[in-house]
């Protein structure tokens, strides 16, 4: 009997330490990924936890980009943030901004005695996410540019080469004419994300500023800057193609999109990141370019910007060391060549890192896949300049609604140009000193 309970004491000690040995340090992970995206991000993760046994990603969906932010500021006004937070990119000054609630990515690095080699991230991404100084703020996970994807069936039927898309905006109209008067198809062109592709991209690859204050790096004190001449010029051409019938509006956001898959437009500018799904579902044969620029106005584009979101750590009280140790153990996962080209390939995605892109380079991804090169051309075919490193502006969410609200207008032959143009900068600058009241010291 002696013997029996001697064995059922050491099986029970050896039972919890077994327990105590595999009980993970938990991170909590709040994303905005569903459908393919959430399935491969969950591989993602579970990819990591199984690769050591210290630390456990949680993954917690929240619903969109806007959703995460959101909540995310509620939580931690609540004392419950989550450890990583995944913010989209125009999310970026309200977190700065939100100073008590963040663990700068430079600091909790230098804080655990951690090495961040900021030099091997693509450096349009890295500015992105990073102070004035150059310090970086939060991790850089899922970044996208604009391009231009068109359908090589239409091009064909137009009478256009198939393999020689516009690089202008001159020869995207020229295009867009004949492909309408061809009946190739019903609509020359369109655009995903307006404000995104239209006017902060437009404004980079034109090297012009969107806002004053180097776009908002230097302060919050930064106005809209729309009064450039180009963006009239570029409004104006706009509007003439929707009176043709060579542009069509289609929508806010990603909407657009439908309208090239269906076959009723044969150009869109759309995020790079739409790979997967044009690649997946279309029934043509389609292809893909850098985005057109003026060239009466540059004799070369310069470096596009990024989509897409990075990963900020929060503060909460109480925080067990250890769990920001996991953190970094974590990113610094994430940042693997081998990790960050996984990434890349299998969502279409640039990746963040020189590493991740030498290393789908070593796999012939681009061989395979050469429109997955283009946007890493787009992205670094120029040093950053203060106007193509990215944007600064609070509330910019904000903006972009009303830029939606007021081209509608002019589309839907409402009001003229200016009138559109200005009602942008009168609404947008007020929502800027609103966020500046907020936030000024």
């Amino acid at each position: 009997m002696k013997k029996i309970v001697i064995l059922i004491l050491t099986l029970f000690i050896l039972n919890v330490s077994f327990t105590q040995s595999s009980k993970k340090i938990e991170i909590e992970f709040w994303h905005a990924f569903s459908g393919r995206l959430g399935d491969l991000l969950t591989q993602h993760v579970e990819r990591y936890n199984k690769s050591q046994d210290k630390y456990y990603v949680k993954l917690v969906y929240k619903g969109s980009y806007q959703d995460v932010l959101s909540q995310t500021i509620a939580a931690f006004r609540a004392g419950k943030a989550p450890h990583i937070a995944q913010i989209f990119e125009v999310g970026t000054a309200t977190m700065m901004y939100a100073k008590d609630a963040i663990y700068p990515l430079y600091q909790l690095y230098k804080d655990f005695g951690e090495k961040l080699d900021v030099n091997n991230f693509i450096p349009t991404i890295r500015y992105y996410y990073s102070y004035p100084d150059g310090k970086m703020a939060s991790m850089p996970f899922n970044s996208s540019t604009a391009i231009l994807w068109y359908n090589k069936d239409a091009f064909q039927k137009a009478g256009l080469n198939p393999d020689n898309p516009p690089t202008t905006w001159k020869e995207l109209m020229e295009y867009a004419d004949k492909i309408v008067k061809a009946k190739a198809a019903k609509n020359g062109f369109t655009c995903t994300w307006f404000s995104w592709t239209q006017f902060e991209q437009f404004s980079a690859i034109h090297n012009v500023p969107f806002a004053t204050r180097q776009n908002g790096f230097l302060g919050l004190d930064a106005r809209l800057a729309f009064s450039h001449p180009l963006y009239r010029k570029h409004l104006e051409n706009l509007k003439e193609m929707s009176d043709k019938g060579l542009f069509i509006y289609g929508g806010r956001d990603s909407a657009p999109g439908s309208l090239f898959l269906s076959e009723e437009v044969a150009m869109i500018i759309e995020s790079s990141a739409a790979y997967a799904s044009i690649s997946a579902n279309a029934k043509f044969k389609w292809g893909a370019s850098f985005l057109p620029y003026y060239d009466d106005f540059l004799s070369k584009p310069y470096n596009s910007i990024i989509g897409g979101a990075s990963l900020w750590v929060m503060r909460r009280p109480n925080m067990n060391p250890e769990e920001y140790r996991g953190v970094i153990d974590f990113f610094n996962y994430l940042k693997r060549p081998e990790i960050d080209g996984w990434w890349h390939m299998v969502t279409g995605y640039v990746p963040v890192t020189y590493g991740g892109y030498e290393y789908a380079n070593k796999q012939d991804f681009y061989k395979q896949n050469p429109v997955g090169k283009i946007p890493i051309v787009q992205l670094t075919r120029t040093n950053p300049t203060p106007n193509t490193r990215g944007l600064r502006l609070g509330n910019l969410p904000a903006i972009r609604i009303v830029i939606y609200e007021e081209v509608e207008k002019l589309f839907q032959n409402k009001q003229d140009v200016r009138s559109t143009i200005n009602n942008i900068m009168e609404r947008g600058n007020k929502i800027l000193r609103e966020f500046e009241e907020i936030y000024k010291q």
